[in-house]
């Protein structure tokens, strides 16, 4: 990949994107992770204006930790960056006071992880709608277009998303390249849903560069009949959740009238 190329045609892709949309620039959550420390550094370089947010909630201290520092480096190098934190702790907690939390506690956990999601986008909502500014989404292509890592109103809700065209691996490249700090850089991929250090590899049960294999494996034409051993087993992961989650990666589906009902 040529890095250096990659980085200029994305900054001058969000340049172009927000001074036709006539907006000041963007905010983006900030997690301690790769994804939203390459999204915030690239939209940082457009010299727009960036409004980091920290919206912690049962947060892991590592993930605090990453992304604080993150921030002060940004704020370090970049004279157009600034920075809030919005405690959403209490705001989740007062709202599990108000739905019920029976039922299948993974199913439970999995609904209030997803609400953690949601209540983030309705906070960069908010800013976005308060500044004139850009709500900068930082899925990568595996996550956005093979398993469908993400929350669908949740991360998954945004104006644009930068880096959505990258594999995980590239990510990791470009933030090397950007000088991304090497505590977010060595730690492991994690979406910080559940309020402990459990990484993705963890949840989805196979690693990154496996996935990036399965969706190429994918692409090809492949099936599982091809393949045995670990092989076999992380595209039947990969296929699971390409296929559950699809949902997430098409647009909402329109039950379209026929004209002669109107």
């Amino acid at each position: 990949m040529q890095t250096e190329k990659v980085v200029d045609h994305i900054v001058n892709w969000l340049k172009d994107y927000a001074t036709n949309a006539r907006v000041k620039g963007f905010v983006i959550g900030i997690s301690g992770g790769i994804d939203s420390a390459v999204t915030s550094t690239l939209c940082a370089k457009t010299g727009l204006e960036l409004l980091c947010i920290e919206m912690p909630i049962h947060q892991a201290a590592s993930h605090v930790s990453r992304a604080q520092e993150h921030i002060e480096q940004l704020k370090q190098r970049f004279p157009n960056v600034r920075d809030s934190r919005v405690d959403l702790t209490p705001v989740f907690e007062e709202f599990k006071t108000e739905v019920p939390l029976d039922g299948k506690q993974a199913t439970v956990d999995m609904a209030l992880a997803n609400t953690r999601a949601r209540l983030r986008m309705t906070t960069l909502y908010y800013h976005a709608g308060l500044l004139g500014l850009l709500v900068a989404g930082t899925g990568n292509k595996v996550e956005d277009f093979g398993v469908g890592f993400y929350t669908k109103y949740g991360d998954g809700g945004v104006d644009l998303s930068p880096i959505a065209d990258l594999l995980k691996s590239e990510v990791y490249e470009i933030g090397e390249y950007l000088k991304v700090p090497d505590s977010i850089m060595k730690a492991a991929p994690s979406d910080g849903l559940f309020g402990d250090s459990r990484s993705d590899e963890d949840q989805i049960g196979a690693s990154y560069p496996e996935l990036e294999w399965a969706m190429k494996m994918k692409d090809e034409g492949k099936t599982e009949n091809d393949f045995d051993g670990r092989q076999k087993q992380v595209f039947q992961i990969f296929m699971r959740y390409n296929r559950s989650n699809t949902h997430k990666m098409i647009p909402i589906p329109i039950c379209e009238i026929p004209k002669e009902f109107k």
